[in-house]
């Protein structure tokens, strides 16, 4: 356990440090490349947040109504014939329409 703990101390710092080490052993600006994926990122981030920011609010709603609740109950027993728990029902709804969304394809 405390060889884990260890480990998952070391781990980010020690992965930053090989890349850190790598970009000097191939001479590449180390910190121009970190600012232009940091920029990309940002983007990509303002880009889905209006997606994303909706479809929480979708499934705030679905769960506060008590929609999300009662179709689960109609699904269990076919759930239990599966063997799936029924804690990952909602997800397996709602992922046709977060994956819909995130793909720019809601209609």
């Amino acid at each position: 356990m405390q060889i884990v703990q260890t480990l998952s101390t070391f781990a980010i710092p020690g992965i930053i440090l090989l890349i850190v080490i790598y970009g000097i052993k191939e001479k590449k600006k180390v910190y121009d490349l970190f600012m232009a994926g940091a920029k990309d990122g940002a983007k990509i981030v303002i880009s889905i947040f209006p997606t994303l920011l909706g479809l929480f609010m979708a499934v705030s709603m679905l769960r506060s109504s008590g929609i999300l609740d009662f179709i689960v109950k109609i699904i269990l027993p076919i759930s239990n014939i599966l063997h799936l728990p029924s804690e990952i029902l909602p997800l397996m709804m709602l992922r046709p329409i977060s994956r819909e969304c995130s793909d720019g394809n809601s209609s």
